[in-house]
């Protein structure tokens, strides 16, 4: 089985590659940091990485010939990949506005589109995407996340539309509390949160798996604390 991966050179998607490759799955990462990449594929020969920018038409274009001369189907596909800002509403540029966008909602749009019909070639299929509990309806929102929780809550709804258009793929998305990793770190200096990122991985992992057996169109909290 094979795993497509984005946002794999730090945290969650970082460790998300080793795990997978541990359990013996090829694993296609995308990122675009070419140092952690080589470091990942002196991991495992198991992962296969590429430097790819998602936002950018050449850059997801790339990826998807890069799998699709690899590979004529692909099982799991974990659209990881993540931006955020944490700013008052009308201190954020138009620039910041469109990267977060573009990284958390457009990205994985344009790419399912490129992988969809691996997908379907698949007999075993599930996409996961990671979403944020700060995108769901009736969560504790927080000032200076309008961007990044609405680019989430996007991403939600998008996950339960495609579900309903593609009945043959499997979708699902975990709408993640807080994990100690480097975007968090970035956000909120000093915050503490209650798992790191290699605990969170392991949650994610069994969900990718497994998940589709049971759950279609979702969007599955995943938080210690109640919303």
């Amino acid at each position: 089985m094979n795993i497509l991966i984005t946002g794999v050179s730090r945290g969650i998607g970082y460790e998300l590659a080793k795990k997978f490759a541990d359990r013996g799955l090829t694993v296609y990462g995308i990122s675009r940091n070419a140092e952690k990449l080589k470091e990942l594929e002196k991991y495992s020969e198991k992962i296969k990485t590429l430097e790819a920018d998602l936002t950018t038409s050449s850059g997801v274009a790339a990826v998807g010939n890069w799998i699709k001369q690899k590979e004529t189907e692909l099982n799991f596909l974990i659209n990881n990949a993540g931006a955020i800002v944490n700013k008052p509403f009308n201190e954020i540029s138009k620039e910041e506005m469109l990267r977060v966008y573009n990284v958390n909602v457009m990205a994985p749009t344009i790419l399912l589109q490129q992988m969809l019909p691996l997908l379907k070639a698949a007999s075993l299929n599930h996409v996961v995407n990671i979403s944020s509990m700060g995108g769901v309806q009736g969560s504790v929102k927080f000032p200076g996340l309008s961007m990044y929780s609405s680019s989430k809550g996007a991403l939600n709804t998008l996950t339960e539309c495609l579900s309903v258009e593609f009945e043959d793929v499997n979708f699902n998305a975990l709408a993640l509390g807080a994990a100690q990793t480097e975007m968090l770190n970035e956000a909120f200096p000093g915050y503490k949160a209650p798992l790191n990122a290699e605990e969170m991985a392991d949650f994610i992992v069994l969900f990718t798996l497994n998940a589709h057996q049971y759950l279609k169109g979702k969007i599955i909290p995943v938080s210690l604390t109640t919303p």
